[in-house]
């Protein structure tokens, strides 16, 4: 039983870092309710508002990426030949984070 709950322990993340992922997810998924919740809460755990803004610039980043591949999958789909580079695509090299 004490190796479940050192395991447990093990993958709990500080609440800074679990509010930052929150943000994170919350602007991907433009859920302005869950931000607002979740900035609440992040204020509280300690987050910076430099911290925040950079989580939420960093999710916007990917979300922007996903996006583009969504638009050039479906253009692709319906027989378009149009297409927008993906700036975390394997051949760019970099990240969307920048």
């Amino acid at each position: 039983m004490a190796t479940v709950t050192m395991r447990t322990e093990s993958l709990a993340l500080e609440d800074k870092i679990e509010s930052l992922i929150a943000i994170g997810a919350a602007t991907a998924a433009n859920c302005i309710p869950c931000f607002q919740h979740l900035y609440e809460k992040a204020i509280t755990a300690g987050v910076t508002l430099a911290e925040i803004q950079r989580a939420a610039d960093i999710a916007g980043q990917v979300k922007k990426g996903a996006h583009i591949a969504l638009t050039n999958s479906v253009n692709e789909l319906m027989g378009i030949d149009e297409t927008q580079a993906i700036p975390c695509s394997p051949t760019a090299n970099k990240s969307c984070c920048g």
